[in-house]
Order: C-alpha cells, then sequence, then structure tokens
C-alpha cells in the first residue's frame, strides 16, 4: 500500500517550459479573437487601418503583461 510517496521516474516526461509557452500562446490567441469580435461589435465604425492600429495596440500590451 502506497503511503503517498512515488518515485518521479514513473510519471510522463512533461516540460515545464514548454507546455508554460504554449498555454500563453494559447491565451494570446484567444484573447486576440476576443479582442477582435469586441471591436466588431462595439465599434463597427472603425475603418481598416483603425481597426488594425487598435488590434496592434491591444497585441502589443498583451505582450507586455504576458512575459
Amino acid at each position: 500500500m502506497s503511503d503517498g510517496n512515488f518515485n518521479r521516474a514513473l510519471l510522463p516526461h512533461t516540460p515545464y517550459q514548454s507546455g508554460l509557452q504554449a498555454g500563453k500562446s494559447m491565451c494570446r490567441m484567444h484573447a486576440l479573437e476576443a479582442f477582435k469580435d469586441y471591436l466588431q461589435k462595439f465599434h463597427p465604425d472603425l475603418d481598416e487601418e483603425r481597426f488594425l492600429e487598435q488590434l496592434e495596440d491591444f497585441r502589443q500590451l498583451l505582450s507586455h503583461r504576458l512575459k
């Protein structure tokens, strides 16, 4: 019967750093999609140039926060 201790060598190899990067990447992708939807819904009068400008500003802010 186990006392709660286990041999870590028996666990599957899960590299933490690559998982963290993958999670941040997915978070960034979903946040950008949500922001695009927000802009289209609440600011439909934005022209293409201004829309892309707002999206790039948000992308930079997001990248700064996720570091």
